[in-house]
């Protein structure tokens, strides 16, 4: 039958003190977590007849690095004795230590052999765990997931034969995904590899969704939904795809008292018995609550590493789809964005999976595109913008600028020490794009005000497609989309920005490095050397340093 233990350990939630780890099972059970004489325990919980449970880690000394195994029912199930990789540990934060983050978007799960290779490239995120495992990186304070860990709608042909194997795959939805059980094998298949699971098992995540994760658009326009909301499998698929999200993605990236606070999570509190642990219908309720009425739920969260802030978005279930209201993040997001943005931080970091500022040119394009689904130039064009919108993924923050100049506003009140000390950057953190770039707000005094995109992880753009991306994002469609978004009476953008560096379309994790000198930004990609497709080498794609001191200029 194999391991009781199916998938993880994942080191999730860190701070100085505790540690949240997570972990899928076979069956209901009792995990415990044993380190350096101690133990911490929990019951599994169910949902869907998958078992789950997070063991919460207390007690632990600020600055430490503890090796730990795992147990289920009393019998150890990690780390394998075989392993061939370092013993797993629990990192807590050390007061005064400056961050080291990694991040990413956009990694689909296929073999790591030559053939998942020649069609995905190298996966970035697994060179970089053996380069971690070798000592030749050090770990990072955090890993960031942006979005698209999944693919629900762009299945790879593993996947598809665990769905030939169940259900008819010449009905809808077809090759995608349309149930919990299905997203719990595509889990399983993004998870597995050992290289990644090990590296998983001791540096803590956190993440947060994208489209793919659900649907391609999902969520671009009012039409759209209603689209979707027309067919026969949508609404199982959108219950699943959230529900799935909370178990394996968002109750690890809580910490133990939001957790104590999440209303799903409630319902476990002084429960044993099996009947009063299985979540499945109280899950799927929320999750169908939550795509019919974002202002129930809230996925975004907040995390303070020492003298770096971080605030993850919500850029998708968050948004409001109404005409009148169009927003990426609806009145009540925008009001707790709005409360997490403030100054006396070093650094503050925005995470959300889609640009924020993407290059000039399909900026432009993208507003214009917005102004004329909504019916600016009459009832034909809007037709034309929102099939444009579709087919081109015209979605991003551009294409909602009544959320875009509000955000604008508000990190260029920050910069300027409107919301106490200014800190040194404001940095936008993305990915989405399958491409990388660093771009910088033009701006003489006050805080730099970048955004820093890593995309993908796995997924490489067709080369047609990225000839196809530079046209659109630079060159000519900078001027022509500006001109487009004037026509339509798109108002202008607060500020003007450049980009600094790239794009690039390698496959690629970025690290973020606080230092003395400035925020340094690298990112990295796996490369295979005399055929060794299992054991490729971290190589890097591009380093850039944004200086501390506004009169020095980024430097590569």
């Amino acid at each position: 039958m194999g391991s009781p233990l199916l998938l993880g350990p994942m080191l999730r939630y860190v701070d100085e003190t505790s540690a949240s780890i997570w972990v899928e099972t076979r069956a209901d059970c009792v995990v415990s977590v044993h380190s350096e004489g101690r133990s911490w325990q929990a019951r599994s919980f169910a949902v869907h007849d998958h078992h789950f449970a997070l063991v919460e880690v207390e007690g632990l000394e600020p600055g430490s690095v503890s090796p730990y195994v795992v147990e289920i029912d009393g019998t150890s199930v990690w780390p394998d004795p075989a392993s061939e990789y370092p013993a797993s540990v629990i990192a807590t934060r050390a007061p005064g230590r400056r961050s080291r983050l990694a991040y990413g978007s956009c990694r689909t799960s296929v073999n790591h052999d030559r053939s998942g290779n020649r069609t995905h490239g190298v996966d970035s995120l697994r060179a970089f765990a053996l380069a971690v495992a070798d000592g030749r990186e050090a770990r990072p304070d955090l890993l960031l997931f942006l979005g698209d860990q999944v693919y629900a709608d762009s299945t790879t042909k593993e996947m598809q034969a665990f769905i030939r194997a169940r259900r008819d795959i010449h009905e809808e939805p077809g090759k995608e995904l349309k149930d919990f059980e299905e997203y719990a094998h595509l889990y399983q298949l993004a998870w597995s590899d050992e290289a990644n699971r090990w590296l998983l098992s001791c540096v803590p995540s956190a993440m947060i969704f994208d489209d793919h994760d659900i649907r391609d658009d999902w969520n671009a326009s009012l039409d759209w939904k209603r689209k979707m909301e027309a067919t026969t499998w949508w609404h199982e698929r959108i219950v699943a795809g959230l529900a799935s999200y909370w178990v394996y993605q968002h109750l690890g990236n809580l910490s133990p008292r939001e957790r104590a606070a999440d209303e799903i999570w409630q319902q476990l509190s002084g429960r044993h018995d099996n009947a009063s642990r299985d979540l499945t219908a109280a899950l799927d309720e929320f999750a169908d609550r939550c795509d019919q009425d974002p202002n129930s739920c809230r996925w975004s969260y907040s995390r303070d590493l020492d003298e770096t802030r971080l605030i993850v978005l919500d850029s998708r279930v968050a948004r409001d789809l109404s005409p009148s209201a169009r927003g990426l993040l609806n009145d009540r997001e925008l009001t707790w964005f709005d409360s997490h943005l403030q100054g006396g931080f070093r650094h503050v970091l925005i995470a959300t999976s889609l640009p924020f500022l993407l290059p000039l040119g399909l900026h432009h394009v993208e507003a214009w595109d917005e102004a004329i689904a909504q019916g600016a130039w009459g009832r034909l064009a809007a037709w034309v913008g929102e099939r444009l919108r579709r087919a081109f993924d015209l979605e991003h923050w551009a294409a909602f600028q009544n959320s875009f100049q509000a955000v604008a506003a508000m990190a260029t009140d920050l910069a300027d020490g409107a919301r106490g000390p200014s800190p040194l950057t404001v940095t936008f953190l993305s990915g989405d794009v399958h491409f990388s770039y660093l771009a910088e707000v033009e701006r003489q005094n006050g805080s730099r005000i970048v955004q820093a995109v890593c995309s993908p992880m796995r997924n490489p753009l067709p080369r047609f497609l990225r000839w196809f991306s530079v046209v659109m994002s630079y060159g000519a469609a900078t001027p022509l989309g500006a001109a487009a978004a004037h026509s339509a009476k798109v108002a202008d953008p607060p500020f003007r920005w450049k980009t600094v560096k790239g794009p690039w379309f390698d496959n690629n994790l970025a690290l973020l490095q606080d230092g003395p000198d400035g925020l340094t930004m690298t990112w990295h990609t796996g490369v295979v050397e005399d055929g060794d497709e299992l054991h490729p080498r971290l190589e890097v794609v591009a380093s850039i340093t944004v200086p501390a001191k506004r009169d020095s200029a980024v430097s590569s």
